[in-house]
């Protein structure tokens, strides 16, 4: 069994220790090196910040077979306007408790600002999630539609962190109608939980980095979701502003609107 080397970061808004393990610098490496030496002209944002050279890096495979079925005439764009956003490790407090269902690996391509491709890897359950917006989705998530509120029970997923506010918010603003709240971590399985239809609102009501949320953007996007902060506006994943998005978070993939203007006074920010 491997040994997870751990430092802290310091603490949360909500007073939660945010750790960095030997996992998230791995990680890192190879993801960003890899960008760095396949695409150098590129703006590469990481959670981590470790820096080192690239000299002796082997770059990745610019031919994925899936990829190359859907790939066609796409556009250009100057460098200057893609932005990749990496979270080498995403739950790593619950990597260490060695809660590691909720353990993710996620890339995310924006363009302009907006996300146009993103992947989500849950690499302790062997599984790939990616969306190319125009272009199709990784094969598990073939066949997925937007599907529409079938009035039974409202499934909220949360981070762990603030499950109680977020219930205690959510039935009031439903009147009555049952809500059943969620708490899991990390942002990519939350995403993920949505996209395959086993809750049908991801909310987080505090500043939340915008690594941890671009790729399932990008998926939710491709699939006809949708994914805004909880005053409405979409995201800019742009390289050159704050990376913190500061004004909350719904991801749903129905009924996006009627359910924002409900949740939105979950907000803490």
């Amino acid at each position: 069994e491997a040994v997870v080397s751990t430092q802290s970061k310091g603490e949360t808004k909500e007073g939660v220790n945010d750790p960095i393990t030997n996992g998230d610098l791995e990680s890192h490496r190879i993801l960003v090196k890899g960008f760095k030496k396949g695409f150098p002209a590129l703006h590469i944002v990481s959670e981590e910040h470790e820096e080192e050279s690239t000299e002796g890096i082997i770059p990745p495979s610019m031919k994925h077979p899936d990829v190359l079925k859907l790939a066609g005439d796409d556009p250009k764009f100057p460098a200057e306007d893609i932005t990749v956003w990496i979270d080498p490790l995403d739950a790593t407090k619950e990597y260490t408790e060695k809660l590691t269902e909720y353990v993710t690996v996620m890339a995310c391509v924006a363009v302009n600002g907006v996300p146009v491709a993103g992947v989500i890897r849950k690499p302790f359950d062997d599984k790939t999630y990616w969306g190319w917006v125009g272009h199709g989705t990784s094969g598990n998530m073939e066949g997925v539609t937007p599907g529409k509120d079938e009035g039974g029970p409202l499934r909220v997923i949360v981070s762990r962190s603030h499950a109680g506010s977020v219930k205690e918010t959510a039935q009031a603003a439903f009147d009555g109608r049952e809500v059943t709240v969620t708490p899991a971590g990390g942002a990519g399985y939350k995403a993920i939980e949505v996209v395959e239809n086993k809750q049908d609102v991801y909310v987080h009501t505090t500043i939340i980095k915008k690594w941890d949320i671009c790729a399932g953007d990008a998926i939710l996007r491709t699939l006809g979701g949708k994914q805004t902060d909880l005053r409405g506006n979409d995201i800019n994943y742009s390289h050159n502003l704050d990376p913190k998005n500061e004004h909350g978070l719904i991801a749903t993939m129905h009924d996006h609107e009627t359910y924002r203007e409900k949740l939105q006074g979950v907000s803490n920010s």
